[in-house]
């Protein structure tokens, strides 16, 4: 650290993608669902091994950890790519460029070792069959994923040590939209052009070594079983097509990077958007649809779903007067219309002005866009529903409707602790709220929410996805929650009920009290320093807390009050999904100045 703090530069520009604003519009919009596929997809690869007792063998656990090491090599990179593509003044830290740079070459590395292992387990499975499971036992298994963890760590260190004690004095663009060794070792103030060669020749010595490791053992296996059988030949060459398609999308712009002699930048960076974002997203899609066994676990799990005789629910809705229901078509019409114009605003005037790129108005966007989503799933529904004599969903719909509400629902819960801290951070340690609250750990802490809330809703799923449902059908709501649709399993559901609402309930509890705690501390402390001070505190957080209550209040009621009222129950449920997604725009732009000015200038721009 103390060569790192020689350093005259204290942060990096990244010149990024260049084009026109619509081009950059339209890279955002695209690395977004990108993004959203490769989290969404390796996430349901771990998943589906972790819960499927047939896919608990060492091909599987070795696939597994892929993803999982996927989701981190692509989460390093991908959202600091897709938050710089609207910014005109794309800037990293010294330290998170380090950061960055390292957990490139962890995860990269680790990636490499798991392949040669993969590699190894289809050579043991295919060449020596009747050993496999001696050879490829979970112990050692296990021991082979942490020896892909070590020799990530141990390549990452290396280059890192090249790299600290370099002096940088001068030059601080990076033609590139994320940090990379050779690219920081050309901006040092000093002849480094051994250190590049040998931090270059480390990067690509492994990774042309583990290419080549590959192919031989690819090779040695098709010479083994040509030598058995021709028929037998085509079997290995379809067994392996998925892991051969996975090691040349990996390694070929790898090896140009590290070991092409001519390197030019322009098509660099697209070489690391394939490695970055095009890889990770591919990989779920290759092992699903030409993995004969992930396919069949994901009908497996589609059949237990369906072995239940009623195929569809039915809701009773919110009323049963046509004139009350064509006024809350109406009326709902407008709010969810005002709900997506409101939100996406939001979103809109945080992205484009740079008077808002803040990690506040980062979160507040990323809660607007969680608003949306939350509104979305279940608003259209409710109201088309709102006109029809028979208001029914599939039962693949109904599952889907609550895999969505308690994966958004659950986010935002995660999502408002972590604008907690900000402001918590903002209020009680200002002079160094730019360093604890940088953009890197922005980005980390939305993913986590991210991540509780798709584990909170899978978890949820999982318990409902295995109940039979074979007479009663009517839910007595406008769309499908856990609750209600418990109640119509032909079962007892009576301790599941209570482990399933104690999951919602400690959730939203666990996060409304941690949200309660914070404020407390914040005005405790404003109060140490000034009077004035807890007034400008409570002003600040006014917002927010209106926010949390107007969120958690019906969540609370919903899963934890022991005695279920039906008309209650739908109130709150049109509360949180129909109310609050609408209350959450105008609450922040009504209150807020900066938002304000952001829309007085976006007009101004339109008028002019």
């Amino acid at each position: 650290m103390n060569g790192l703090n020689r350093s005259m530069v204290s942060e990096f520009v990244l010149l990024g993608l260049s084009g026109s604003w619509e081009t950059k519009v339209f890279l955002t919009f695209t690395f977004s669902l990108l993004y959203f596929g490769i989290i969404l997809g390796n996430l349901l690869i771990v998943f589906l091994v972790i819960l499927d007792s047939h896919l608990h063998s060492p091909m599987y656990f070795l696939l597994a950890n892929l993803s999982f090491n996927d989701v981190g090599l692509s989460s390093t990179t991908v959202p600091r790519m897709i938050s710089d593509l609207l910014k005109e003044h794309k800037v990293i830290s010294f330290q998170s460029c380090m950061t960055q740079t390292c957990f490139i070459h962890f995860m990269g590395g680790t990636e490499m070792v798991l392949l040669i292992v993969m590699a190894f387990d289809r050579y043991a499975a295919i060449c020596k069959p009747l050993h496999y499971l001696t050879i490829m036992s979970p112990k050692r298994c296990v021991l082979f994923v942490i020896l892909a963890w070590v020799t990530g760590v141990i390549h990452a260190m290396s280059q890192y040590s090249f790299v600290m004690n370099l002096p940088f004095c001068g030059p601080n663009k990076i033609d590139s939209f994320c940090c990379d060794f050779p690219r920081i070792i050309q901006l040092a103030c000093t002849d480094a052009a051994k250190f590049e060669f040998v931090v270059t020749a480390n990067s690509g010595f492994i990774t042309t070594g583990t290419f080549f490791l590959l192919l031989l053992s690819y090779v040695f296996i098709l010479v083994t079983v040509w030598k058995r059988s021709s028929g037998d030949l085509a079997k290995a060459l379809v067994t392996l097509s998925a892991h051969i398609t996975v090691v040349v999308l990996f390694f070929t712009p790898c090896v140009f990077l590290y070991v092409w002699p001519f390197p030019t930048n322009s098509v660099d960076k697209y070489l690391f958007i394939v490695d970055f974002l095009i890889t990770p997203a591919l990989n779920p899609v290759i092992y699903t649809l030409r993995n004969k066994d992930i396919k069949i676990t994901m009908q497996r799990l589609m059949e237990e779903a369906n072995q239940s005789v009623v195929h569809e629910f039915i809701f009773q809705g919110l009323c049963s007067s046509k004139e009350l229901e064509i006024f809350l078509l109406l009326l709902f019409s407008v709010l969810y219309l005002m709900t997506v114009v409101g939100n996406l605003l939001v979103v809109l005037l945080i992205i484009t002005d740079h008077h808002l790129h803040s990690p506040m108005y980062f979160l507040l966007a990323t809660l607007s866009f969680v608003d949306f989503c939350l509104s979305s799933v279940t608003t259209p529904k409710l109201t088309t529903d709102l006109l029809k004599n028979n208001k029914t969903i599939s039962f693949g719909g109904c599952m889907s409707q609550i895999l969505c509400v308690h994966f958004f629902g659950g986010g935002e819960m995660v999502l408002l602790v972590t604008m907690a801290y900000d402001r918590y951070v903002a209020i009680c340690k200002p002079l160094h709220y730019s360093t604890i609250m940088d953009r890197q750990k922005c980005i980390r802490l939305v993913v986590i929410s991210g991540i509780i809330g798709f584990v909170h809703a899978m978890s949820q799923l999982v318990m409902i996805l295995e109940l039979p449902f074979c007479g009663p059908r009517v839910v007595d709501s406008f769309f499908c929650d856990i609750p209600l649709v418990l109640k119509l399993a032909c079962m007892d559901t009576d301790t599941l009920g209570i482990v399933i609402n104690a999951d919602s309930g400690i959730l939203a509890t666990t996060c409304f009290i941690l949200l309660l705690i914070s404020y407390t501390y914040i005005l405790l402390t404003v109060r140490l320093h000034s009077e004035d001070g807890t007034k400008k505190a409570l002003s600040t957080c006014t917002s927010h807390i209106i926010v949390v209550v107007l969120f958690f209040g019906p969540c609370i009621f919903i899963y934890l009050w022991p005695v279920s009222i039906t008309w209650v129950d739908k109130f709150l449920a049109v509360f949180y999904t129909v109310i609050t997604p609408l209350l959450n725009p105008a609450i922040y732009t009504l209150r807020n100045k900066d938002i304000r000015n952001a829309i007085k200038k976006l007009i101004n721009q339109h008028v002019n």
